[in-house]
């Protein structure tokens, strides 16, 4: 069974996280003093390199254009009046609005192809591991977001923005440290001038958390790690997020920086998350509390086999550790000093109270037990509104 490590480092339901366990950390390679010296350079010495033509005027490529953020941030860029490529491995994808274009990111030589003489003036790559193992991560988290990269600079783009994940800042998983990696190598294309960038680091999607919609209606509890009190989260909504990374490619304030951004939310533990579940469907609230200890135990045993039986029991131990992770770790920005933004008039409450009567739109890594349902007309009418719910509201900049 795979996971999705969704760029986002999206916080995992809890119904999931049971399948999966978690070990000891690892170094901590993003905090390295060679990466907190790049980043404090990072606003200091690299060039302005925002774009600043017309919209009419602008071409924008997005990578992984069909993938859950990515079709947001590319209906985003249509309805901004930008010239829109949207990359796909995928010849039966459409973006309203876009320009199709297939090519293999993990291919390099495809993406130039792709890409070659379109004289592209921005890319956003919204690429991201599915699994979460290392071979899928440093594939599609690395090598290939390198490849979107280094095709953006030989086309002369003057900004490359990156989805990446709050959670990176502390790099226990593999997918995190093949983000950091490639991170470290955008900052210093940016400190030699090579192009402009912006790093954004969501908490979490509101799809991510939604996963137990369709057992809280069914009657079931809402499942809790602990005493429900970790795994503090304020989630942003997919249309506010795809507004404020296409906003990286204008907003000079945005320029070689990185940024952490959650909604608008204050903390939300998981048992608040699970009474808001509960009021947004008219149910009394039912939680029930799984001792953490339960992933250590079966993660002790996985890594225990697959010291033995590595090509057999490495993913599922590493799945494992991805499950613990977002059982217990805080998806919160509060720290000024890291440039943590809450962005967006969304609230988890209200998605939850939409998705309560249109129910949650398929996905097989987070939200399980939802109908098969074509998402594409629902994300076009929130794209540029910051709307989840039936009223609209303006979106805070």
């Amino acid at each position: 069974m795979k996971f999705r490590a969704l760029s986002a480092c999206a916080l995992v339901c809890p119904t999931a996280c049971l399948a999966f366990l978690s070990s000891s950390p690892l170094p901590r390679v993003g905090n390295s003093p060679d990466m907190r010296r790049r980043r404090s350079q990072s606003t200091s010495t690299s060039l302005d390199m925002t774009v600043t033509k017309a919209a009419k005027d602008m071409t924008v490529a997005v990578a992984g254009s069909t993938g859950y953020i990515g079709k947001f941030v590319a209906l985003e860029c249509v309805r901004r009046g930008y010239k829109t490529i949207a990359l796909t491995r995928n010849p039966d994808a459409v973006v309203e609005g876009a320009e199709m274009v297939l090519t293999d990111v993990t291919d390099p030589a495809s993406v130039d192809a792709a890409l070659a003489g379109r004289k592209i003036d921005a890319l956003v790559s919204c690429l991201a591991s599915r699994s979460g193992t290392k071979s899928d991560s440093f594939a599609i988290d690395y090598q290939a977001t390198l490849n979107c990269l280094e095709t953006a600079k030989k086309e002369g783009a003057a900004h490359f923005v990156m989805l990446s994940a709050f959670c990176v800042k502390k790099p226990i998983l593999q997918f995190q440290k093949a983000k950091l990696k490639f991170e470290e190598k955008l900052v210093e294309a940016g400190n030699a001038g090579e192009i402009g960038y912006s790093i954004v680091r969501p908490t979490a999607f509101f799809k991510s958390v939604s996963g137990q919609l369709e057992v809280v209606q069914g009657g079931a509890p809402f499942v809790v790690f602990g005493d429900g009190t970790m795994c503090k989260c304020n989630p942003i909504a997919e249309a506010d997020l795809a507004t404020y990374l296409v906003d990286c490619i204008t907003d000079k304030s945005k320029n070689n920086n990185i940024f952490n951004i959650g909604g608008p939310d204050d903390g939300l533990t998981m048992t608040a998350q699970g009474k808001l579940l509960f009021e947004a469907v008219g149910k009394e609230p039912k939680i029930l509390k799984v001792p953490v200890l339960l992933f250590d135990v079966i993660i002790g045993a996985l890594d225990l086999l697959a010291g033995i039986l590595p090509k057999q029991f490495e993913d599922p131990a590493e799945l494992a550790k991805i499950g613990k992770y977002y059982a217990v770790e805080d998806m919160l920005t509060v720290d000024p000093s890291e440039k943590a933004t809450r962005f967006g008039t969304v609230t988890l409450g209200q998605h939850y109270k939409r998705i309560a009567v249109e129910g949650n739109d398929y996905d097989p890594y987070t939200t399980l037990f939802a109908g098969k349902k074509n998402p594409t007309s629902v994300i076009a009418s929130l794209v540029g509104t910051g709307v989840d719910v039936e009223e609209e509201q303006p979106v805070a900049k």
